[in-house]
């Protein structure tokens, strides 16, 4: 399923023949890009799908919306944010919920098959890099998602409510890195759920624990800034934070200034972490492959 052949790119010439090692790097990037591709196309493919799945992110929105405008006229300023800070967040995490993969999926859906069929058996043999590859058509999936259900519901959300867009044109180009970083840091956790499959042959369960954990820890459901004492000091620093959290305050322009490079270095930080650690997974396991039914 997953394949060279399908994203149109050829394997690394394993004959033996040593390539300058510029060479080498164009090679290495040329098949990552491809397999990128590959994804932003498979996934583009599921239109009817993808509008449907906007709609109900518009419609989630509208609700979420309108309640927090009646908790905001209620209580002004609650968590440090106005009633058009608090509106835009909204607008926003409902913007980066796919497209971040908030609630797990992407390549974690495909991976779970080939654990069931044992093709993760060939994959492993395959001449690219493991994480490499499922890191690329994650990318693929959410260049596609930001540009459908991260953009759709945003733009709904600034035509029927009063938001607060960013008052400064680089706050755009900084929203926009830090939405790539979260999805780094999200492909690391959903990374390292899915490496459990070579002990567990199946981490739906893993997968079903770390939506909740992530839905509640990214501030999705509630700003983080809301969350009470000792509860409130310690998700800011948790990797689930830099996934919703961090972006919405770059584009709010919360984060700015003196407090910018902390924001995206907290994200850079957990993105090379997360994605070490997903790499030291993978050396453990693939030295113990068990393919179910072999």
């Amino acid at each position: 399923m997953q394949n060279a052949a399908l994203v149109g790119a050829r394997p690394p010439d394993t004959s033996g023949r040593s390539a300058p090692g510029s060479a080498a790097v164009r090679s290495a990037a040329g098949l990552y890009a491809a397999v990128a591709r590959g994804a932003f196309r498979r996934y583009s493919t599921y239109r009817a799908a993808t509008l449907a799945g906007a709609f109900t992110n518009t419609v989630f929105g509208i609700i979420l919306a309108s309640s927090f405008l009646a908790l905001w006229q209620a209580r002004p300023n609650l968590g440090g944010y106005d009633q058009s800070q608090a509106v835009t967040y909204i607008w926003v995490s409902q913007g980066l919920l796919v497209t971040v993969a908030v609630w797990g999926g992407g390549f974690q859906d495909d991976l779970q098959d080939r654990f069931r069929s044992g093709d993760i058996a060939v994959d492993l043999y395959r001449p690219v890099d493991f994480q490499g590859w499922w890191l690329a058509t994650d990318l693929g999936r959410a260049g596609f998602q930001a540009l459908v259900r991260g953009t759709v519901p945003m733009v709904v959300g600034a035509l029927v409510f009063r938001t607060r867009m960013p008052e400064r044109p680089l706050t755009w180009v900084f929203f926009l890195l830090s939405v790539l970083l979260a999805v780094l840091v999200s492909f690391g956790l959903r990374f390292l759920v899915s490496i459990t499959g070579f002990w567990l042959h199946d981490s739906e369960g893993v997968r079903a624990v770390m939506l909740v954990v992530s839905m509640f820890f990214s501030g999705m459901l509630l700003p983080i800034a809301l969350f009470p004492g000792w509860l409130g000091d310690l998700a800011p620093l948790l990797p689930w934070a830099a996934l919703v959290k961090v972006p919405t305050d770059v584009f709010l322009e919360r984060a700015d200034g003196a407090g910018l490079l902390p924001a995206l270095g907290f994200q850079l930080g957990w993105a090379a972490v997360l994605l070490l650690a997903g790499r030291g997974a993978q050396w453990l396991a693939t030295r113990r492959v068990v393919v179910q039914g072999g």
